[in-house]
This record gives C-alpha cells, sequence and structure tokens, in this order.
C-alpha cells in the first residue's frame, strides 16, 4: 500500500537511492555489493565556479564487502564514480579495509562508528555499511533456513514480528515458540 496523496502541491529538491545487491561465489563465499547516489532536482552553483545539473549525481559510492559463513568480512573495497569535493573525498576509500574482520551480526553498526565516525571516515560510504547486515541476512535466508543443525534461527526476537511469544514464532518456528505469559516472567 503506497502513502497517502501529499497534502499540498510539492516541488521536488533531492533523491537518494540506495541499493543492494549479493551475489554467491564460486568460492564459498558472498559479495554483497551496495551503491548510493544523490541527485538533486535542481540546477546549483559548485564550489569550483561550475554549475552541477539537476539529475547529475552529487554522489555516488559503490562498497563491496565479502562475507564468510558467520557472516565476518573477509575483504572490502570501496569506489567513487562522484563526490562534491572529488579526490578529497574519495582519499578516504582505502581506509575501508579496516571493516575486514568484522562480523555483520556482531555489534556491526557500534564497531563501524568506532571506527569510521566523523572526520575518521565518509558520511555517505559510512551509511552504506548501515544495510549491510539485514541484507547478509536475506542473502543467506535459504541456507539457514535449512537449520540442520537445530539450532534456534539467529533471526528470532530480531524485529517485532519475529518475536518469540508472537504469532509468525508460533506457527512458523514452533519449537522456539514462548508463550507470552512465560515469556515475561521474571
Amino acid at each position: 500500500m503506497p502513502l497517502s496523496a501529499p497534502a499540498c502541491p510539492r516541488q521536488p529538491l533531492h533523491t537518494r537511492s540506495i541499493r543492494v545487491q549479493s551475489y554467491a561465489r564460486d568460492d564459498g563465499l558472498w559479495d554483497l555489493e551496495a551503491e548510493l547516489i544523490d541527485t538533486k532536482a535542481y540546477d546549483f552553483p559548485m564550489h569550483d565556479g561550475h554549475v552541477h545539473a539537476a539529475g547529475s549525481p552529487i554522489h555516488h559510492m559503490h562498497l563491496r564487502v565479502t562475507i564468510d559463513a558467520q557472516f565476518t568480512i573477509t575483504d572490502a573495497q570501496v569506489a567513487y564514480d562522484a563526490a562534491p569535493y572529488g579526490e578529497f573525498c574519495s582519499a578516504i576509500a582505502p581506509d575501508y579495509r579496516n571493516l575486514i574482520g568484522l562480523n555483520l551480526l556482531n555489534q556491526f553498526r557500534k564497531h563501524v562508528r568506532e571506527r569510521f565516525g566523523r572526520t575518521a571516515g565518509c558520511t555517505h560510504v559510512t551509511e552504506l555499511t548501515n544495510v549491510l547486515p539485514t541484507v547478509a541476512v536475506q542473502t543467506m535466508a535459504g541456507r539457514r533456513r535449512q537449520n540442520p543443525d537445530g539450532q534456534r534461527p539467529f533471526q528470532l526476537d530480531g524485529c517485532h514480528a519475529l518475536r518469540v511469544d508472537g504469532p509468525v514464532v508460533r506457527k512458523h518456528y514452533a519449537p522456539w515458540y514462548v508463550p507470552p505469559e512465560s515469556h515475561h516472567e521474571g
């Protein structure tokens, strides 16, 4: 269901698109490739005197991480197609190799903030990292759904719909369902 119609006429200003694709690699690892594109709906003057054309990307960044079966990053790469300060923005790209060794399911966003907060990173590339944990979970969903070891699925209690005392878990993950009265007892 779409949003309701706007309450009054309006003019577009800014569009941010974030796209992520995942790939199973032939070597048994997985690649997650994230892309961020920002455009403006109007022309505006740049700091160098040129005019930036409406619809042309002001930011266009790429991030690729390679993960293993435990969701640990084994490789990372960043590339820039557009940035408002050119080489001054893109100079930070090699620093994102410091994502290597982080685990997407173990306080990943916290560790990213610690390593790439403020002047230690690029706001836009760091923003791309925020979507990686949930994309990785979706990437591995088919593999995890098989659950051959009988362990509790990691996604339980990860969101409102998958709370262990809720109807989705009762129906689809019955062995891990906890009735509401016993779940909230202390």
